[in-house]
């Protein structure tokens, strides 16, 4: 049982485990404290290691290819911050690597790190600050920005040339979605639960 307070009046309730897919409400003001997901960490999981897989063919594969007459050139998604950093846009290079490469990787591997022992019902280190990190960075993954950002790009450079799309710009679109799956998939309230039954 743990303790959560109300959104919008304050009240403080003593939360019992809940079963998936039921509602706690507030006594007070009818307001809902949260909804219990179904199969929170399995599905939290599969679309973890789905992104994960993802996420490598995005960062090792060609991101996008521009032909013009027998001038090609390829680029990727680390090349691409690499160009932006020598071109004296160092501000800008740091923001996509934060948000594009790191902040997503970090995301699902903090998800890895807490919902496997999770999965397997044993104790680990670091498990509450790891989670703490993961609530704190969640609103700073900004890939659909930088996709729409690719997207725009596209449409004005193929006036000019032939844009040809990489494997890795596919997986990165999918990547959104993936994802955001995995993160609409995860039941803070469970996750607190078990830890704190852990600690």
């Amino acid at each position: 049982m743990h303790q959560i307070a109300c959104h919008e009046c304050d009240l403080i309730h003593e939360i019992p485990p809940m079963p998936s897919r039921a509602a706690a409400v507030c006594v007070r003001c009818g307001c809902v404290l949260f909804r219990a997901k179904n199969d929170s960490i399995d599905r939290t999981l599969a679309w973890t290691f789905a992104g994960l897989v993802l996420y490598s063919v995005a960062v090792s594969f060609p991101f996008l290819a521009m032909k013009n007459g027998p001038i090609g050139n390829e680029t990727g998604l680390l090349t691409g911050i690499e160009f932006l950093y020598r071109q004296g846009m160092i501000p800008l290079a740091a923001l996509v690597l934060l948000t594009c490469i790191l902040i997503p990787l970090i995301q699902m591997l903090g998800l890895l790190y807490i919902f496997i022992p999770l999965k397997l019902n044993f104790r680990v280190k670091y498990a509450i600050p790891v989670f703490r990190l993961f609530k704190h960075i969640k609103p700073w993954s900004m890939m659909e920005i930088y996709m729409l950002g690719i997207l725009v790009s596209i449409v004005k450079l193929g006036k000019m040339a032939t844009i040809v799309p990489g494997l890795a710009v596919i997986a990165f679109g999918i990547l959104i979605f993936v994802l955001n799956f995995a993160l609409s998939a995860v039941d803070e309230h469970m996750v607190w639960e078990k830890l704190g039954g852990e600690s």
